[in-house]
């Protein structure tokens, strides 16, 4: 198999891990533990699992000149980004949450064309313009709240702000990823990660009742979101930034709608209404648009 076609299987794997989190990390919150809280033990056990494995490879310096971006891919990445998603997820469902991350590849193209000047097409306009209508359907007329949802639309704004920062997050950490190991970037991103959310975090991860957490419900959800969501994915993503390009590697995201609302559905976490199909389906117009290679500029 050659480099590119592990990059897009590395790609697909994370999509996969990712659309099933957005049922497993709900029912976890706030029964057993807040949002907050969740991000903090997420980024924790990231931390440790890539330091840990760090010791087995070659030890790499990070040059000065890099710091600075490497700091703003934590602030990004690891902080603001884990938030958002967390926030927005104990606030609204499974399903929303899986349908807006898919505005990445659209947020991508945005960032790209103001940072890295890169020339807008007529029918990524019209594919912006669609993803934003199917966002704005879904922000402002979902139900307020539902079961275990006591505000879909703040929600839906942070699950917004989650795809934005990690739309931003994957156009700055492609040239790291490139330059470094990926074992040494994130260890370091993750240990920086892990400072920003400690503040946040440290209230509701220690109202935490450890001892008494049930082990199916609980205690194996918190381990998939460390172990695969958090360690699995970033270093599947990172493999494949270095082998695609980073509009490619966002356009996975537009898959986790079917898994995560697969997943939802066939465990009866969450049920769709023709909102979500109407939103979803703009959204998907959007990505496409704006992935298409055609030729007219403006």
């Amino acid at each position: 198999m050659n480099k590119r076609n592990l990059g897009l299987l590395a790609a697909f794997g994370a999509t996969v891990i990712y659309g099933f989190n957005h049922t497993i990390a709900k029912n976890v919150m706030p029964i057993y533990i807040e949002a907050y809280g969740f991000v903090l033990l997420r980024v924790l056990g990231a931390t440790i699992l890539f330091w840990v494995l760090s010791l087995f490879i070659k030890n790499e310096k990070i040059d000065k000149k890099d710091w600075p971006k490497l700091l703003l891919c934590s602030f990004l990445g690891m902080f603001i980004n884990k938030l958002a998603f967390f926030k927005g997820l104990e606030l609204s469902t499974p399903i929303n949450s899986s349908i807006l991350i898919t505005a990445v590849p659209i947020l991508v193209f945005i960032f790209s064309a103001i940072i890295l000047k890169e020339k807008l097409r007529l029918w990524s306009v019209f594919g912006i313009i669609s993803g934003f209508i199917g966002a704005l359907i879904l922000i402002l007329y979902s139900p307020v709240s539902s079961f275990n949802a006591p505000n879909i639309p703040v929600g839906n704004l942070l699950f917004i702000l989650n795809s934005s920062t990690y739309g931003l997050y994957l156009i700055f950490v492609k040239e790291l990823v490139e330059k470094y190991n990926i074992i040494t970037l994130f260890r370091w991103l993750f240990l920086v990660g892990l400072l920003m959310n400690f503040p946040v975090g440290i209230q509701e991860f220690s109202s935490v009742d450890w001892v008494s957490l049930p082990l199916i419900d609980a205690v194996l959800p918190m381990v998939y979101v460390v172990v695969g969501t958090t360690f699995l994915t970033y270093m599947f993503n990172a493999y494949a930034l270095s082998k695609l390009t980073a509009s490619t590697v966002s356009t996975f995201v537009y898959l986790q709608p079917v898994v995560g609302i697969f997943y939802a559905l066939t465990t009866k976490n969450d049920y769709l209404t023709i909102l979500n199909v109407i939103g979803m389906l703009l959204i998907f117009l959007g990505v496409y648009l704006v992935t298409k290679k055609l030729e007219t500029e403006i």
